[in-house]
């Protein structure tokens, strides 16, 4: 028997729906892992469609393409190592989430996915068909136990492997990052490790899909949970692993144990990659936002200078009367602070000419809110404008509080195709600002240093659609506001928690208004990086007509 197993793990970046470029990176990893002399390389959870499909997986056309282009991928990759790959199985009316086993120019093994995920982002058991709990497969001499992904979390997939012959666990992922799962993920395969007593191989996939950013982190641990080899968060890489056949079974040599950054890393890198993997993936190459002088634009702007260069982001100022001079100065400083094109673009004439268009509509009206929004409609029109005339994507820049209570006006600065703060609170943003200034990486395109002067960050927040206009007019300070938002949104929680935790009731029910009326505001907002499991769209789905509010 052999006594030394090598299997290359393919951490790689599917894009959905391009199935002919996925099977290409399949097979340039195979290349990879056949000259380092694996005998099976393997990539992750639905790699060869791309992850999440969605409802797109159910469209005959599309599943039987994935087929043949996984028969295809079989043949050319004969004369070598084994392939394992994800992709959809239909077979006898029902569609699988599969995991193939290519050897000998064919699809030697399938196994089926037994647990499907129905929560948070995930609607598995909508488009697929539960498969059945089943043995390993075999590489050569050796029995390898492939749960996928959310059967790596249940100990009756794994524990029905070891006892039919599984020499050690290889768990191919499509999961997606929220703040703190590296640590949900090391316990759930530790656990499967004390349970099986095999090694577990957890390979997840990289790179930003919509709202979702996987981030790799890929992982081995030996029985007793001890880790054996850490691939890096967010990077492609292919890494190979060797285990070594002992009189206790199979043991993962140690390899290579990357560094974990904070979690204020993690989530930066996160907004950064979704950004560039959303632009990538919907063919845009330049970007552009409205930059106010206030903090939300400054970080989006920042953020998008790290993902696609201070060359394709342009950066515009549309100032009114109730513009401050601070806020001229602060967004020319950012602007020139990160290197990007800055336009001024003053809307008074239009707004002017809008004013005078309604006048005999509103004539023996007070101004109020609509005079606001209009400001607010007016530059969204003109930065939709530059996006069509220019070919740039519209970044919108509303943080998770403004977006939970509608402190933001729809078709205004609402517009946009995508949003990197969606799911950061407005307190957090304070923090990001500062954590960027004192921090850069490799992976960061912009500059280094200080590109967010304090003076951003410490001005009390303001729209500027009026005179002396301030946010705590309108909300709660943000740390209040924030904190109720944490009970009410993330946790799911009553009125009576949050007076429980110290808050006037008075103000818990005005928030808990405000982000039910809101809603239909967020239905029509662009999508936006996913940093928590209670993100603003498939992690919350709440109606959109809805009278019901906490008696509490």
């Amino acid at each position: 028997m052999a006594d030394r197993f090598r299997i290359s793990l393919a951490q790689l970046n599917p894009t959905v729906g391009d199935i002919a470029g996925n099977a290409a990176k399949a097979h340039a990893a195979w290349e990879e892992g056949r000259k380092a002399g694996a005998q099976l390389v393997a990539l992750p959870e639905m790699f060869l469609t791309g992850y999440n499909t969605q409802d797109l997986v159910m469209k005959p056309v599309f599943h039987r393409a994935a087929m043949a282009a996984a028969e295809q991928l079989a043949q050319d990759c004969a004369d070598g190592p084994a392939l394992a790959i994800g992709a959809p199985w239909a077979e006898g009316g029902k569609l699988y989430n599969a995991y193939l086993i290519l050897k000998d120019g064919r699809i030697a093994s399938r196994i089926l996915k037994h647990h499907l995920p129905n929560e948070t982002v995930f609607d598995e058991v909508r488009v697929f068909d539960a498969g059945p709990l089943g043995g390993p497969y075999a590489i050569d001499d050796t029995r390898i136990g492939s749960p996928i992904c959310e059967d790596g979390w249940h100990e009756d997939v794994a524990e029905t492997l070891a006892e039919t012959g599984a020499e050690f666990l290889l768990i191919p992922n499509g999961s997606p990052y929220f703040r703190g799962k590296m640590e949900v993920r090391y316990n759930m395969m530790v656990a499967r490790c004390i349970e099986t007593h095999l090694p577990v191989i957890y390979l997840n996939m990289v790179g930003g899909q919509d709202d979702q950013i996987f981030d790799g982190g890929s992982f081995v641990l030996n029985p007793g949970g001890s880790l054996a080899l850490q691939m890096p968060l967010y990077d492609e890489a292919v890494t190979q692993l060797d285990l070594e056949r002992t009189d206790e079974g199979w043991r993962a040599v140690e390899g290579e144990k990357a560094h974990f950054p904070d979690e204020w890393e993690q989530d930066y890198r996160a907004m950064v990659e979704s950004l560039r993997d959303y632009m990538a993936k919907t063919g845009f190459k330049k970007a552009l936002l409205g930059l106010s002088g206030g903090v939300d634009s400054a970080i989006v702007a920042a953020i998008a200078v790290d993902a696609i260069g201070a060359e394709n982001v342009r950066c515009v100022m549309l100032p009114s009367e109730y513009t401050s001079a601070e806020s001229l100065e602060d967004a020319e400083a950012v602007a020139k602070a990160l290197g990007v094109h800055y336009d001024y673009v003053p809307i008074s004439e239009g707004r002017a000419a809008i004013t005078n268009t309604l006048a005999p509509l509103f004539e023996g009206r007070d101004a109020d809110i609509t005079e606001e929004n209009i400001q607010s409609r007016l530059r969204g029109l003109l930065l939709m404008a530059m996006s069509n005339k220019f070919g740039e994507m519209l970044l919108t820049t509303g943080n998770k509080s403004e977006v939970a209570v509608g402190y933001a006006t729809i078709y205004g600065d609402m517009n946009g195709g995508y949003n990197p703060i969606k799911d950061l609170y407005k307190t957090r943003v304070f923090e990001t600002c500062r954590w960027r200034n004192a921090n850069h990486r490799p992976w960061m395109m912009g500059p280094a240093g200080e590109v967010i002067r304090p003076n951003v960050i410490d001005k009390p927040p303001s729209a500027e659609l009026r005179e002396d206009q301030k946010d705590s007019d309108s909300l709660p300070d943000y740390p209040e506001l924030d904190a109720l938002l944490t009970i009410l949104v993330d946790e799911e929680g009553s009125i009576a928690d949050c007076v429980a935790a110290g808050f006037d009731r008075d103000v818990a029910k005005r928030v808990e208004h405000l982000i039910y009326i809101s809603e239909y505001k967020r239905f029509q907002s662009a999508p936006g990086t996913r940093l928590t499991p209670r993100a603003f769209w498939l992690d919350r789905r709440y109606p959109i007509a809805n009278r019901w509010r906490d008696p509490g």
